[in-house]
Formats: C-alpha cells, sequence, structure tokens
C-alpha cells in the first residue's frame, strides 16, 4: 500500500492509493513508485489557463486496487473521487465518485508521465487525465451553469484518440457505464438539465445553508425535481448513478436534520431514480 501527498499543486490536491494485496507481491518498489509519480504528474501538471489560488484547488483522491501484475503490464481497477468546499463552512461536499472497472494499462518503473492532448500515451495517462478533466468539468458545473463544457470537450478528445487503440472504456461497444458513455451523455442535451440541477443542487442550495437552511433545503429539492424531468428521458443513466453515488449519504443526512421542508414527494421521486439507495431514503424522516 502507498499513500503520499505532495506540494505544489496547480488545479489539484490529489492523494493517490495504490493497492497491490492481490498480486501477492505488494511489496514491489514499482507500486511505490507509481503512486508517487502519479501524484505528482496530477499535482504538478498545468492542466488549464485558468490560475488556482490554493484553497480552490480540487481535491480528489485516486484508489488503484492492482489485481495482476505482470511484466510491467496491470490488470486493476480504480476508484475516483473528489470534492469542494462549502462556502461559508468547514463542510466538504463529493461531487464525483467513479469506480472504473476495465483499467489495465503498461507501465515501466520511473517512465516519465507526460500528458500530450494530441497523441496517444498509453492507457494509464489517458485514464488519468480522462477523470481529471471529468472532475473538472463537474466542478465547473456547480459553479456556473454549464460551465464544464470546455473540460468535457477536452476528455472528449481523450476518448476519440484512446479510441483507436480498442482498450476497454472507450468506445460505444463498451457498455452502459464506460466512460465513453459518461462523457457522451454529459456532452448531449439529454443531460442539459443534470447539468444545470448541479448548479442548483450547489450554488443555489448547499451554498447557501449558512444564510437559511430551509430556503436551501427547498432549492435541493428543486434541483432533485430537475433530475427527475432527466430521469424521464433516460432513465437508470450512468451519469445519473455516478449523482447519486456521490450525494445519497449526504442527501439523508441533509433532510434528517435542521429545519423541516415537504419532502413527501421528494422521497418518491429518490425512490424511483435510485431504489438501490433505498436504506438511506429510508433514514428520511417524512
Amino acid at each position: 500500500m502507498c499513500v503520499s501527498t505532495l506540494a505544489g499543486a496547480q488545479e489539484f490536491n490529489a492523494k493517490v492509493t495504490i493497492n497491490a494485496e492481490q498480486t501477492g507481491q505488494p511489496n514491489l518498489s514499482i507500486f511505490k513508485t507509481l503512486g508517487t509519480s502519479l501524484e505528482e504528474f496530477i499535482n504538478k501538471t498545468k492542466w488549464t489557463d485558468v490560475e488556482y489560488l490554493p484553497q480552490e484547488r480540487v481535491d480528489c483522491s485516486f484508489f488503484i486496487n492492482v489485481t495482476a501484475y505482470n511484466n510491467n503490464f496491470f490488470e486493476a481497477t480504480i476508484q475516483v473521487q473528489s470534492s469542494r468546499p462549502v462556502y461559508n463552512s468547514g463542510y466538504q461536499t463529493t461531487l464525483a465518485n467513479f469506480n472504473d472497472k476495465d483499467f489495465a494499462f503498461d507501465y515501466l518503473e520511473y517512465q516519465p508521465l507526460v500528458y500530450n492532448p494530441n497523441s496517444d500515451q498509453g492507457n494509464l495517462i489517458a485514464v488519468i487525465t480522462y477523470y481529471l478533466y471529468t472532475l473538472l468539468g463537474i466542478e465547473a458545473d456547480t459553479l456556473e451553469k454549464l460551465g464544464g463544457s470546455d473540460h468535457y470537450q477536452t476528455a472528449k478528445q481523450i476518448v476519440n484518440i484512446a479510441q483507436s487503440t480498442g482498450g476497454k472504456g472507450w468506445s460505444a461497444s463498451s457498455g452502459t457505464a464506460s466512460r465513453f458513455r459518461w462523457n457522451e451523455d454529459v456532452l448531449s442535451g439529454t443531460f442539459s438539465e443534470y447539468r444545470e440541477a448541479l448548479y442548483t443542487y450547489h450554488i443555489e442550495g448547499l451554498d447557501t445553508m449558512a444564510e437559511n437552511a430551509k430556503q436551501a433545503k427547498k432549492k435541493i429539492i428543486e434541483a432533485i425535481d430537475i433530475l427527475g424531468k432527466v430521469n424521464k428521458k433516460r432513465s437508470n443513466s450512468y451519469v445519473m448513478r455516478t449523482f447519486f453515488d456521490a450525494k445519497s449519504i449526504e442527501l439523508s443526512r441533509l433532510f434528517s436534520g435542521g429545519p423541516k421542508v415537504d419532502i413527501s414527494k421528494t422521497l418518491d421521486l429518490l425512490n424511483f431514480m435510485a431504489p438501490s439507495y433505498k436504506t438511506e431514503w429510508s433514514k428520511i424522516e417524512n
């Protein structure tokens, strides 16, 4: 197991964890080197033209579970999470929680990690940079209506280049929970309301909680109603599933305390849209 944090971040404060227990060789130096190299790559690369203040950097984590390793070829899964602070509070709200099962890559110990947006740099670079720009897009959508479009387009460029390699997760044939599918959907007009709901939920909802908790809850209910409209167009979509993967516990806690609001219709909608989280929804007092 390797966990490390480096200073000098640009857009990101990233933590990378490599778990190699399943390989039977968890103490090989290559796993520690990989974790350290990825953190330096993520935290010290300038990913945008925007100047980020230290408090504006995106907090994120990459948990890579290596299931097999042989001759510098890794088979793994990766969990990617991000968060941002809620205004006027010490609370961090989770923005993304991706669990990607299709992550195989070549890595030679001490090889330099470099991102070139115009060419294939291997699956390790492609997957990591795809998620970095996706995280930037999601955060931007929570700060400005449809603010993440440029970042999602950059992620789309990564998808398009990676498709030529034939790797899993990059094409329309990769299934309903792939990197291709999430990016394709979030950029489609069908999901523009989903992205607007992110703004309503965060800027008009969570970020105003300290000023007026009851009104903030009403705005969050409004955001859930918007998501209901999206769900009618495309039920059980990967985009919507990742939203509730990130937000289910938060929603449960948010509506279980503080000033009361009418939650009955919202509860019905949550149970309809995300039935796999019915345990969390059952904790909400109607």
